[in-house]
């Protein structure tokens, strides 16, 4: 019989190194919780804004506090009576603004107060609330556009 040498394979594997896979996942981790803003407001009142030619944008979102002024999205999707939203919260008492307001400029002196107002919304509603911003101190006040609509 002959003899026939087989040669053994070595089983070598090569393994990946995961000793820093947990530290590379907790810094992807950090970042995107860092850097991702949450939105914060459910809007309850439709804002159709109105169109303007110059616009700025505000880079710092931080320093904005958003009022929406526009009708009440009711449940079944109809719309309602025009309302006033801080936040979360439909305002009843416009008085209300000014404590909500001055509250939110002691916690931020820098705040810029932005008005989303739907392009149907009473002015007389918008003045009465202009002037609740004003006796709360917030003088910093933008007003929401939509950009003009390029001439066809």
């Amino acid at each position: 019989m002959a003899s026939q040498h087989f040669k053994k394979k070595a089983e070598t594997k090569q393994a990946i190194p995961t000793a820093s896979l947990p530290d590379i996942i907790f810094m992807l981790l950090i970042f995107f919780m860092v850097s991702t803003v949450l939105r914060e407001t459910t809007i309850q009142v439709r804002t159709l804004l109105p169109r303007a030619e110059a616009l700025t944008k505000i880079d710092q979102k931080r320093l904005l506090s958003y009022v929406y002024i526009g009708p009440h999205k009711k449940p079944d999707g109809t719309l309602g009576e025009t309302r006033v939203q801080i936040d979360d919260a439909l305002i009843d008492d416009l008085t209300l603004i000014r404590t909500i307001m001055y509250n939110k400029l002691v916690e931020q002196p820098k705040l810029i107060v932005s008005l989303r107002i739907d392009q149907d919304a009473r002015m007389k509603l918008v003045y009465d609330v202009q002037q609740e911003l004003r006796e709360a101190g917030t003088l910093r006040i933008n007003y929401s556009a939509r950009p003009e609509a390029p001439a066809s």
